[in-house]
């Protein structure tokens, strides 16, 4: 069996029972993309500041991998992990603006034009964080709604209020700036 053929549950064994780094190597190129563009949204785009939050989750997955208790999938916990490291980053810059922490681009691919891009940075900005952290989690990383809560420690029926609040906030202000 190839190494990217292994269930994450084996590679979390191979890693923290048996010292495999090589393992824990096959999680980080797992879902290195997706922890690095979650940060992005949150930061705005700030390149060098997201892969630093990026590689501080990573160390602190590996540091924690034996409290893995597969309750969740791999990507949910590490998720979870994320959205604290970004929490710590927050209350440690806290003199800076909200829109200034996290600023998302729920659409970042090439073919979305710059307007757009924009506008969605924009919009982004009149929400607060948790319906942007939700939101992101949501659209761009495809967690379902108790996936989130459990990423987040937001109760259930909070983040349906967060994500439903959000994409109202978003809906008005994109019409408002000419987006049917």
């Amino acid at each position: 069996m190839k190494l990217k053929e292994v269930s994450d549950q084996v590679l979390v064994f191979r890693t923290s029972v048996l010292g495999d780094k090589k393992a824990f190597d096959s999680l980080v190129r797992k879902y290195q993309s997706s922890v690095r563009r979650f940060f992005l949204q949150q930061t705005g785009g700030d390149a060098p500041l997201s892969d630093d939050l990026a590689q501080d989750a990573f160390i602190k997955a590996y540091v924690s991998l034996k409290s893995f208790r597969g309750a969740s999938s791999f990507h949910t916990w590490l998720m979870r992990i994320a959205c604290n490291v970004f929490y710590d980053h927050v209350r440690r810059n806290s003199h800076e603006s909200d829109a200034d922490v996290s600023r998302a681009a729920l659409l970042t691919a090439p073919e979305k034009s710059p307007a757009l891009k924009l506008d969605l940075y924009q919009a982004l900005r009149v929400v607060s964080e948790k319906e942007r952290l939700c939101l992101t989690l949501q659209l761009s990383e495809g967690l379902s709604v108790e996936e989130i809560a459990s990423a987040t420690s937001i109760p259930l029926g909070t983040v349906k209020s967060h994500l439903s609040r959000g994409k109202q906030k978003m809906t008005e202000y994109l019409k408002t700036n000419g987006y049917e």
